[in-house]
């Protein structure tokens, strides 16, 4: 009866605390549905009693572009992640290079420096290099932030991959790369999910960067095309929750079908047989 009681405690502290997390999302989806002249309302419905669908029908007229951008983006930071960090997690985990613990040091404090550090560095080297509002020039920056993640996690996860599988495939003939493509990436899934969902999330959800080296281009992400509903004298509530709304779906969508994933990806290497 105690571990009963004990048990239901946990639950119910559990469900309110989940309540808690959950209460933004669900008046960002309140404030969407609320009519403009509803906004200022004192005090304000906790339900939408008179949804309007207007903010969504703003998103479909005026944001699409905006989300096809922020798909691009965050694809081309995917693609270009995993091209280098599985590569070198494989080089830091199994060939062992001159360095290499250096290089990983190096990693963890790219990790630490705050993102608008990085922006204003970016921004005077794509003036010069004229990538300034680009979305590839995006890409770049993003992969900066997602490659260092995905190195160590790569590291993590191919260090233990038995080097009896690998000896294996090299009496077989196979060479290093071959070994790296057909062996160790096929075994690497968790981590390949785990950096692909993260390196997304991160293009996805990115302000600074988007913000400072594409302000003026004509393909920008979201994140920008929210501020179209923003102004000195008018804010457009509905139309900017209706936005984030439909922006939360594809990283919410990729959280659920990737969850068992990154559960094994984030935590390989934690422990030694």
């Amino acid at each position: 009866m105690k571990s009963r009681t004990a048990k239901g405690r946990y639950t119910a502290v559990g469900l309110v605390l989940t309540a808690l997390m959950l209460f933004p999302v669900y008046w960002m989806l309140n404030v969407s549905l609320t009519p403009q002249q509803d906004m200022r309302k004192d005090p304000p419905d906790l339900l939408p009693l008179h949804p309007t669908f207007e903010g969504y029908r703003a998103v479909l007229d005026d944001q699409l572009p905006y989300l096809g951008t922020s798909l691009l983006i965050g694809l081309g930071t995917v693609a270009l992640t995993l091209l280098l960090a599985a590569p070198a997690g494989y080089s830091l985990a199994k060939l062992r290079p001159r360095g290499g613990g250096a290089l990983g040091l190096g990693l963890l404090i790219a990790q630490m420096i705050p993102g608008i550090v990085m922006a204003m560095g970016f921004y005077g080297i794509f003036l010069d290099l004229g990538l300034l509002n680009s979305w590839w020039g995006l890409i770049i920056a993003d992969s900066t932030i997602a490659v260092p993640f995905g190195v160590m996690i790569f590291t993590a996860f191919m260090s233990g991959i038995p080097g009896e599988l690998i000896a294996a495939s090299r009496i077989d003939g196979a060479g290093t790369f071959r070994t790296f493509w057909s062996v160790v990436l096929p075994v690497s899934r968790n981590a390949l999910v785990t950096v692909s969902l993260f390196s997304f999330l991160w293009a996805w959800s990115d302000f600074v960067f988007a913000n400072t080296l594409d302000g003026g281009g004509d393909l920008r992400p979201i994140t920008l095309g929210i501020y179209k509903y923003i102004g000195n004298n008018n804010q457009e509530w509905n139309a900017i929750m209706a936005t984030a709304v439909v922006a939360s779906v594809p990283a919410a969508v990729l959280l659920v079908l990737a969850q068992r994933y990154v559960a094994a990806g984030v935590t390989a290497g934690a422990v030694k047989d």
